[in-house]
C-alpha cells in the first residue's frame, strides 16, 4: 500500500528539550482503513498484568510486541518475547523511513477497545532504548486525545487529538524531559490501534 509523500508536518511546535512532528493525514483514509482492519484481525492481541506499587493489575488495553531481531524486551516490569514482523508492519515501517532515518527494529502495538482503555503518564525511556530514544507513533481507528507535559516546566503541557491515519514523531530528548498519556474518556468510543516503532539496542 502506498501513501503520498508529505514533506511538511501538520504541526511542529517549538518545545523545550524535545522535537515533535505530527502528520495528520500521513495515510489516506482508504489506506488507513486497510491497515486498521488487517491489524485488528491478524495481530495476536493479549492483555498482560503489570505491577504498580506492589499490586498486580491487568493492563487497561491489549498489546502485542513485534520484531525480527530481538529475543526479548522489558518494559513496565514485563519481559516479552516479540512476535515476528508481519507484512503490514514492515510496510508501515517503510513509510516512516521516507521522512526520517531512524533505524527502528521493534514495534509495540496497543489496542484501545473503548474509552475505558487508557495508558497512564509515562515516557518511553527504558534502558534498552538507549539515550534519547526516537519514537514513531501511528494512529488507526477512533481518534483519541494525547496529553504530554514537561517533567520540570509545569506550564508546558499540551493536549492534541490523534486522528485515523496520522503519524506522530517524538524525537530529540523528548523521552528524557517529557511525559505522555492517553487518558480514559466517558465518551462512547470505537476501537483505536496505536503502533509505536522504536529501536532496541
Amino acid at each position: 500500500m502506498s501513501t503520498p509523500y508529505l514533506s511538511s508536518p501538520s504541526w511542529q511546535p517549538e518545545l523545550p528539550d524535545a522535537q515533535l512532528r505530527y502528520y495528520q493525514n500521513f495515510l489516506s483514509s482508504q489506506v488507513a482503513d486497510h491497515y486498521y482492519e488487517a491489524l485488528l484481525k491478524n495481530i495476536p492481541w493479549q492483555q498482560d498484568n503489570v505491577k504498580v506499587f506492589g499490586k498486580v493489575y491487568a493492563q487497561p488495553r491489549l498489546t502485542s510486541l513485534h520484531s525480527n531481531t530481538l529475543d526479548t524486551y522489558t518494559y513496565s516490569g514485563l519481559t516479552l518475547k516479540p512476535y515476528p514482523m508481519i507484512p503490514e508492519l514492515l510496510e508501515l515501517l517503510y513509510q516512516i523511513q521516507r521522512i526520517c532515518n531512524h533505524d527502528f527494529n521493534c514495534v509495540l502495538l496497543n489496542l484501545y477497545r473503548d474509552g475505558a482503555d487508557s495508558n497512564g503518564w509515562h515516557a518511553d525511556n527504558e534502558k534498552e532504548l538507549g539515550k534519547q530514544p526516537q519514537i514513531a507513533s501511528f494512529s488507526l481507528g477512533a481518534s483519541r486525545f494525547f496529553h504530554f507535559k514537561h517533567r520540570r516546566i509545569k506550564e508546558k503541557k499540551y493536549k492534541m487529538e490523534l486522528h485515523h491515519g496520522s503519524l506522530l514523531l517524538m524525537e530529540g530528548a523528548m523521552q528524557e524531559h517529557w511525559l505522555h498519556q492517553i487518558p480514559k474518556t466517558k465518551k462512547p468510543m470505537q476501537p483505536r490501534i496505536n503502533l509505536t516503532f522504536r529501536k532496541i539496542i
